[in-house]
C-alpha cells in the first residue's frame, strides 16, 4: 500500500502508464489507498499530473547531474545521459500521452533548465563534429525525450527488453536507422 506522497506518485505513474484515462477512483484503488487519501495529496487529476510533471523534472535534473554532461566527449556524455534517463522513462511516456492535463506554460517553465542543459550538450557535440550539424540541437533534444518515452512504452508493454533501453536510444541517436 502506497503511503507517502512520493510512493503515491510512483505508483500512480506506473498505473497511469498502463491506463492513462483512469479515474481518480481507479487510481486510488490501484495504488492501494482510498480516494480521500489520494485527494488529500492531490485535489484532482490535473493536480496529480502536475505533481508527476514536477517529479519528472526533478528526476531529469538528477539524471543530467549524474551524467556529467561537460566531461569527456559529447557522445560519451550522451550515453551516460541516456542511461541516467531510464528511471524517468515511465514519467515521460505518461506525460507525452497526457500533456492535455497540464498547464502548458507552467510545464514549459519547469522543463526550461533541463532543455537548456541537453540542448547545450548537443551544441557542444555539433561544434566538436560528433553530431550532425544539419539537425538543430533543439530538435535533437526533443528527439531524445521522444526516444526515452517511446522506449519506456515499448518496455512497459513487453515489446522489447529493458536491458536494451540504452542501446536502442543511443544507437538510433548516434547512428540513425541506416545499416
Amino acid at each position: 500500500m502506497a503511503t507517502d506522497r512520493d510512493q503515491l506518485l510512483q505508483s500512480a505513474a506506473d498505473f497511469l502508464g498502463r491506463r492513462p484515462n483512469a479515474t481518480l477512483d481507479e487510481i486510488a484503488a490501484a495504488v492501494g489507498v482510498s480516494r480521500a487519501t489520494l485527494h488529500r495529496y492531490f485535489a484532482g487529476k490535473p493536480a496529480l499530473m502536475a505533481a508527476l510533471d514536477e517529479l519528472a523534472i526533478a528526476e531529469m535534473r538528477a539524471a543530467i547531474d549524474s551524467a556529467r554532461l561537460q566531461e569527456e566527449s559529447a557522445a560519451d556524455a550522451l550515453r551516460r545521459l541516456v542511461s541516467a534517463c531510464r528511471p524517468v522513462a515511465p514519467y515521460l511516456c505518461l506525460l507525452y500521452s497526457q500533456s492535455q492535463e497540464l498547464d502548458a506554460d507552467e510545464s514549459m517553465q519547469g522543463w526550461a533548465e533541463t532543455d537548456a542543459a541537453i540542448t547545450a550538450l548537443f551544441e557542444r557535440g555539433q561544434r566538436a563534429g560528433e553530431f550532425r550539424p544539419d539537425l538543430s540541437a533543439a530538435w535533437l533534444t526533443e528527439a531524445l525525450y521522444s526516444l526515452v518515452a517511446g522506449a519506456g512504452w515499448v518496455i512497459q508493454v513487453g515489446r522489447v527488453a529493458e536491458r536494451d533501453f540504452d542501446h536502442m536510444i543511443t544507437e538510433l541517436l548516434l547512428n540513425g536507422a541506416r545499416s
